[in-house]
């Protein structure tokens, strides 16, 4: 009966905290960010792991090879991305940022982190805050067990 109840309490945890998190993150974004969402992950993207080719970007983006290159035919209209020989593959191209895709994903992040701090210090208290602080490293360590098991 324990094992029962445990896996009905934590069917019901990981459920809060899916829709918590991607409530917070559309929330954060929609308040801070310049450009639409799928133009900023997928700089995002970009940002976190450094120039990648297309077949790449579509792999760690999720998306279809089409999706990602009509998005950089975009940011590239726009200036925020570059595209350079591929120095492993001389058919092919690395999509990295611009400096102006930098300047964007910089901004974006200074915005959500100011919008995030202002929430923290007008909506918690200082033992709520002390329980945050825990926070990342049991996210990370979520985000490390969900990827070993899609391994």
């Amino acid at each position: 009966m324990d094992k029962d109840r445990d896996a009905v309490e934590i069917a019901a945890l990981s459920e809060a905290l899916r829709i918590s998190v991607g409530t917070f993150v559309r929330t954060t974004r929609t308040q801070a960010d310049t450009l639409p969402q799928s133009r900023a992950e997928t700089l995002g993207q970009l940002a976190r792991s450094g120039p990648q080719s297309m077949a790449m970007l579509a792999a760690s983006r999720g998306v279809s090879h089409q999706t990602v290159s009509r998005m950089v035919g975009e940011l590239e209209q726009l200036g925020l991305v570059t595209r350079e020989p591929n120095p492993q593959d001389a058919r092919g191209f690395l999509i990295g940022i611009s400096d102006l895709g930098w300047s964007h994903v910089t901004t974006d992040q200074r915005a959500r982190q100011q919008r995030i701090s202002a929430a923290i210090a007008a909506a918690l208290t200082v033992e709520q805050r002390r329980d945050l602080e825990k926070l990342p490293a049991i996210l990370d360590r979520l985000s490390a067990e969900i990827h070993a098991r899609s391994s």
